[in-house]
């Protein structure tokens, strides 16, 4: 499935009461003429996915829509395995590699965690995120070959819930190793992530510090301050979310290069914006128009495909 919109569970909450500028009041009474227009309730635009999402595409606030380049890409190895980790679950996994290289080669990798109702199988494609296309286009331009794993993680938000499901035990406990007998290199690896995806990234990346991750690129993380405000599903219970939280966590990324970038347009912009001025140094990335949908992640991917490449070559 590619996430051209998000699913209900990656909605943000209504940003809190603050003073509304005139250019504000110009905008948002644009953006509830159009929804009159178009049938959107007008409410939903008031920082709530997708509806806003949807508005500022139709106000043209969006910014430009990225596209997956025309490239030859490089082999894509697919395969599947039951996860203990994930309580027996079949999970589905494919690994991209760039042009000239394929299985058994000495690379390094970087894990695509994916978004909320994704599979491993939107990480790469013309149709979803084309990792495969940016990868074959980052090394033709010189940057040093890597590879790209994806794999199933369901709709856990990439923690440890209740149940037993763990999907983050999965990828380091599970998957890893499977990417080492590949021959891949898994003893420092890079991490990419949207939506659900980013959360998630950021989230491990602070669990497994710089010794084990070298870089972390999060797209439009889902992030919330309270469990409160958080999606039905994303949490067990407020204990489960202070215990997994990334606010306040931030320094647990000294040491890994930091990559965070959300469209301004999107729902969780606020947020995000948040966690960014919680680190001691600002991370790489930032703010531009866009909204919490493909057309804005396929914009974004040839810079986080990038970044990550640098810290894996460093």
């Amino acid at each position: 499935m590619t996430e051209h919109e998000p699913a209900e569970p990656d909605a943000a909450p209504a940003p809190a009461r603050r003073r509304v500028s005139r250019r504000t009041l110009i905008v948002g009474g644009a953006a509830a003429a159009v929804a009159v227009g178009v049938g959107v309730p007008a409410a939903s635009f008031a920082g709530v996915l997708p509806g806003r999402s949807t508005l500022y595409r139709l106000l043209g606030l969006d910014g430009p829509a990225g596209t997956v380049p025309a490239v030859a890409t490089g082999p894509l190895v697919q395969g599947s395995f039951r996860s203990a980790a994930r309580l027996g679950a079949a999970c589905g996994w494919a690994v991209s590699y760039p042009p000239g290289h394929g299985p058994g080669d000495r690379l390094p990798v970087a894990i695509a965690l994916h978004g909320y109702s994704n599979s491993h199988r939107t990480a790469f494609g013309p149709r979803a995120h084309g990792l495969d296309a940016f990868l074959a286009q980052y090394t033709a331009r010189g940057g040093r070959p890597y590879a790209i794993a994806s794999v199933d993680g369901g709709n856990g938000y990439w923690h440890p819930r209740r149940s037993g499901e763990d999907s983050a035990a999965m990828l380091v406990d599970e998957f890893l190793p499977l990417l080492a007998r590949h021959g891949l290199v898994t003893g420092r690896v890079g991490l990419l992530g949207w939506s659900m995806g980013g959360y998630g990234a950021l989230r491990l990346a602070g669990e497994l510090g710089a010794g084990r991750v070298a870089a972390v690129a999060a797209a439009s993380p889902a992030l919330w301050h309270t469990f409160a405000q958080s999606a039905n599903g994303a949490f067990d219970d407020a204990a489960d979310f202070a215990r997994n939280t990334v606010f306040g966590r931030q320094g647990r990324l000294d040491g890994v290069a930091v990559r965070v970038d959300c469209g301004t347009g999107d729902g969780f912009c606020a947020n995000d914006r948040d966690y960014v001025s919680g680190f001691a140094t600002a991370p790489s990335g930032g703010f531009e128009a866009g909204g919490h949908n493909n057309a804005y992640w396929l914009r974004m991917n040839p810079q986080h495909v990038a970044f990550v490449g640098r810290a894996l070559a460093a």
